[in-house]
């Protein structure tokens, strides 16, 4: 094995951000569009134009969704099992809201019948608006602290309620995470389109990426003057067998700027929100829109960077049992296990870089209504 144990901890905290980031930028301009399609598209002719930017990829784009999924089970068994059994009802509403896509994607234009088409262009954005809103809820409520602990055995017990995850901040972070998204998705979309669904697309953007810019400052200053942030208080060995109690923790207000303070370079993770951010806004209104675009990728790496980088090493703390919380250290899976999955990820992450980028090359070019008209029966 190349890497010794510790080393690769490390690695998969990296790897499950890459794929999280992976998702968000990929799958999530595709939420971001569907969020969108009943707002700027005015008509039936226009809905098909929004769909279509989408249509062909977004299946393929869910690759990043499943990987990310698969990685968490993979390299954190323990988050996995203990994330799910709390926030079951939260993750169940997004497999859904899921449902939506494929179904209105394929059998939303095959019918002539304008009741049918606007009921699947209301559950398209359902199929958009509701997993980012979810996931950015569960963030806030991960950056907080989830109550839970586990008995002798390490079978893992939540104490919550789901109406216990609607909570302030945790709100907060998911209209974050919601107009996060949406920007995204406009800014595509203002790239993929014409005339006037482009400037509703273009406002679009810059209004969400405003509320992007100003949820992710305000929630920035509650977590530097809000009562949360815990820390590791006992001595860690980093290369031990996984055993989430083996250490203790409290609750320390504040203990989320810590990383920052200790290392400084750690600060470039949120100005890379705000300078991605900002440059997406400004790139956007001056219809550069693929400059936009790599720029709000950039932003949606800071945004999730920040929460992560903030957090570490802290995977999933417990607010009931803090010393119970899971951590990069040991909430993980086999040395051999991570070895393993570390050399498939070498393997087929570029596999799947390589022919996400030659579809978008062979599907590049704005999509208008002659198309929608001279293709009726192939568009979706």
């Amino acid at each position: 094995m190349i890497f010794d144990y510790p080393t690769l901890k490390l690695i998969w905290w990296l790897l499950v951000g890459v794929l999280l980031v992976g998702f968000a930028i990929m799958d999530g301009h595709d939420m971001g569009v569907g969020t969108l399609l009943p707002f700027v598209g005015k008509n039936d002719e226009e809905r098909r134009v929004v769909i279509n930017t989408v249509g062909p990829h977004w299946d393929g784009n869910q690759v990043w969704f499943i990987t990310g999924g698969g990685a968490i089970f993979a390299a954190w068994p323990i988050v996995y099992a203990t994330a799910f059994s709390g926030f079951y009802w939260a993750m169940l509403a997004v497999l859904w809201a899921l449902f939506f896509r494929p179904v209105g994607f394929d059998y939303r234009s095959k019918i002539h019948n304008a009741t049918w088409r606007s009921t699947w262009d209301w559950g398209l954005f359902i199929g958009g608006a509701v997993p980012p809103l979810i996931f950015g809820v569960a963030f806030g409520n991960l950056l907080q602290g989830v109550p839970f602990h586990f008995d002798d055995s390490l079978v893992p017990y939540y104490t919550g309620s789901f109406w216990g995850l609607l909570n302030p901040f945790a709100l907060l972070a998911g209209v974050v995470s919601t107009a996060m998204i949406t920007f995204h998705g406009a800014i595509y979309l203002a790239h993929r389109t014409e005339g006037d669904i482009q400037r509703r697309s273009i406002t679009a953007a810059l209004i969400f990426g405003t509320l992007m810019l100003a949820g992710f400052s305000a929630a920035g200053l509650w977590i530097a003057n809000g009562g949360f942030g815990y820390a590791i208080t006992s001595a860690v060995d980093t290369a031990a067998l996984p055993n989430p109690l083996a250490k203790t923790v409290e609750l320390q207000p504040g203990a989320w700027l810590v990383n920052y303070a200790k290392a400084p370079l750690t600060l470039l993770v949120p100005a890379l929100a705000y300078a991605g951010g900002i440059a997406a806004l400004w790139l956007v209104w001056k219809g550069r829109t693929l400059a936009a675009f790599v720029a709000s990728s950039f932003a949606l790496v800071g945004v999730i960077g920040t929460a992560g980088v903030s957090m570490f090493p802290f995977v999933m703390p417990s607010s009931t049992v803090p010393s119970a919380s899971l951590t990069v250290w040991d909430a993980v899976s086999s040395q051999r296990t991570l070895g393993i999955m570390f050399w498939a990820t070498l393997i087929f992450m570029p596999i799947i870089v390589a022919y996400t980028s030659w579809a978008y090359k062979v599907m590049a070019g704005k999509v208008t209504a002659a198309y929608i008209r001279e293709n009726e029966h192939s568009a979706y």
